[in-house]
């Protein structure tokens, strides 16, 4: 029997919140001894398994703990209780232009981001046509990056992210920057890799492209998963839910 591709087990995740210190000088020294903070729970208690070559979206509105949870499927952070396991190489696009060096050239970038995700030089040599292609930036390869647009970004990150033969790959809304032929262009190339099956998790807002590739949603609220199955049925009920007395007031 196969393992499943990520096993989640009652994971807890908070973060301390500091009040308010001020933005003058005189402000800032006045309250300079002052380290009360409050401790906000993000991840109360969260547990879910994806299979091997499993497309799976976490939805929930902003602030709910799904960008957080991702970042600890990447370890990016850690969480303060329970456990993640993941099979295979991890690939993942959370945060735009993340390992990128913003004077180093689009091309430069490749082999740095390229090599973070463990693949050897000769590697990159081999794929390197391949990803200048898929992120349609030909005429930008050689000057720095700092230059890129939000979207431009968002085609180098994911081109390299693709080429990387992961057996993973995470997701956090990056797609929302590209234009409209870009973002066809990605879903087919997820969709292809789904065939090949990679195991994806999609972090959106965009209910349209979790049915587009994702079968299966769960919906975090408040922290907490609040209910998981096909995701017509999960976004059906999320959307129901936006109707609630208070729902934009937090759970």
């Amino acid at each position: 029997m196969k393992k499943d591709a990520i096993v989640v087990s009652h994971l807890e995740k908070s973060f301390k919140v500091y009040p308010d210190k001020g933005s003058s000088l005189k402000e800032k020294l006045l309250f300079l001894k002052r380290n009360a903070y409050d401790r906000r729970q993000v991840l109360k208690d969260i547990s879910f398994t994806v299979s091997p070559g499993e497309a799976v979206a976490l939805i929930g509105r902003n602030g709910c703990g799904k960008s957080t949870l991702l970042k600890i499927l990447t370890r990016i952070i850690y969480p303060d209780r329970g456990e993640v396991d993941i099979q295979g190489k991890v690939s993942s696009l959370i945060e735009l232009g993340a390992g990128f060096h913003p004077d180093m050239t689009g091309r430069e970038n490749i082999y740095v981001n390229a090599s973070i995700f463990g693949l050897q030089k000769k590697k990159i040599d081999e794929r390197l046509s391949d990803i200048i292609a898929f992120s349609g930036l030909e005429d930008y390869m050689d000057v720095p990056v700092r230059t890129y647009s939000s979207g431009m970004y968002a085609r180098l990150a994911f081109a390299v992210a693709i080429h990387v033969s992961a057996q993973v790959l995470l997701i956090d809304e990056i797609l929302a920057v590209g234009d409209a032929a870009f973002q066809r262009r990605c879903f087919a190339k997820m969709e292809r890799l789904k065939r090949e099956g990679a195991t994806i998790v999609l972090v959106s807002h965009s209910m349209e492209d979790v049915v587009r590739l994702c079968p299966r949603a769960i919906w975090i609220d408040g922290g907490l998963v609040r209910m998981d199955g096909p995701a017509q049925t999960v976004i059906g009920a999320y959307l129901a839910s936006a109707q609630e007395p208070g729902w934009g007031q937090g759970r």
